[in-house]
């Protein structure tokens, strides 16, 4: 059995306005279905530990949570290492439930932006109004980040993850570290 890498091997920038960490693998699994049933629910809360996020929300522990993607979708996230059991575990609560249950991990790639003015850079990139009462912690977007599909929330008020393809990971990183460039800070927030 091979080892599981991260997209770019742990890749870090810290030369700049923000810094740009590529996260440690992360499990993921998108569960779709009908949100407010209660074998969904029972399904998704077992596994992250955290309560169902609302609309535009995530609720997220450490490396567990519940991310909101779409009116019948969840970002189920656990550890790495626990994603086919978590999977097991979910299908086994959701029974004949019409639902989906799929392991993503090895499909996206996961950075986190911190510092002082790590929401002005991703305001840069986003299509998002990243003002401290427009965006706060806990609060989840699905968007583009420039030409690309990407996730985010914010771990407080000096960290945001976000999750973008696999295959799209080197773009993103060179996108965050050309947007948080020493000397780069507009002072918008």
């Amino acid at each position: 059995m091979s080892n599981a890498i991260s997209a770019l091997n742990g890749a870090t920038w810290a030369e700049g306005i923000a810094a740009v960490t590529e996260a440690p693998m992360q499990g993921m699994i998108t569960l779709r279905g009908p949100l407010s049933d209660a074998k969904l629910k029972k399904a998704a809360t077992t596994v992250a530990g955290v309560d169902m996020p609302g609309a535009g929300q995530a609720h997220v522990a450490d490396d567990r949570g519940l991310c909101w993607m779409s009116p019948d979708e969840l970002l189920v996230l656990c550890p790495y290492d626990d994603v086919a059991a978590n999977t097991e575990t979910m299908q086994s609560h959701l029974g004949d439930l019409h639902s989906l249950c799929v392991d993503v991990s090895d499909a996206r790639a996961v950075f986190d932006l911190s510092g002082p003015h790590a929401r002005e850079v991703l305001a840069k990139l986003v299509p998002v109004d990243m003002a401290p009462d427009q965006f706060t912690p806990g609060m989840f977007r699905r968007t583009r980040m420039a030409q690309v599909p990407a996730a985010f929330w914010m771990h407080d008020s000096d960290t945001i993850r976000i999750v973008c393809f696999r295959s799209q990971a080197q773009y993103v990183f060179d996108l965050l570290t050309t947007a948080a460039q020493p000397g780069s800070a507009v002072q918008i927030f």
